[in-house]
């Protein structure tokens, strides 16, 4: 993977830690205004997940960055996103896999594992890339006066 610049996201904490990785996927978008991507086709994804946070784990990570890959690498790639009805349905446009959707629902995976840890980090941004030409990213919104995502 070639080395990128992504936009950063603004967050209060001491650190932040970003995993690239990719994984290759097929979707269709059930919508008549989604044009041709209504018929099943490909894309290799490109993805970054930024996690942030005050205090390491008894192994001195933040989160161990295998961890981040494996989360959705393990679960997305050589697949078809629309064959995860955990994640996405064809019946409400919040559910579809869109580029919007898929961000979020990566950020749902990760941010669901890290709040199962003790020290408690964020996923404080995803960065999702479709196509050479375009990406998406997914920025959870802040709680009011905390740390705390949404």
């Amino acid at each position: 993977m070639l080395q990128q610049v992504y936009p950063a996201a603004q967050h209060p904490y001491e650190y932040e830690l970003n995993k690239d990785f990719q994984f290759a996927a097929a979707h269709y978008v059930p919508a008549e205004e989604a044009g041709k991507c209504r018929e099943l086709h490909g894309h290799t994804y490109y993805a970054n997940v930024t996690v942030a946070g005050d205090t390491l784990d008894s192994a001195g990570f933040l989160v161990n960055f295998a961890i981040i890959k494996r989360l959705i690498h393990d679960r997305f790639d050589h697949s078809v996103l629309n064959d995860d009805k955990e994640s996405f349905n064809d019946v409400s446009s919040d559910y579809f896999p869109t580029t919007e959707v898929v961000a979020r629902t990566i950020y749902n995976i990760v941010q669901n594992y890290l709040d199962g840890m003790v020290n408690k980090p964020q996923c404080v941004q995803v960065y999702l890339r479709e196509t050479p030409t375009s990406y998406c990213i997914y920025r959870p919104k802040r709680k009011a006066g905390s740390h705390e995502q949404q």
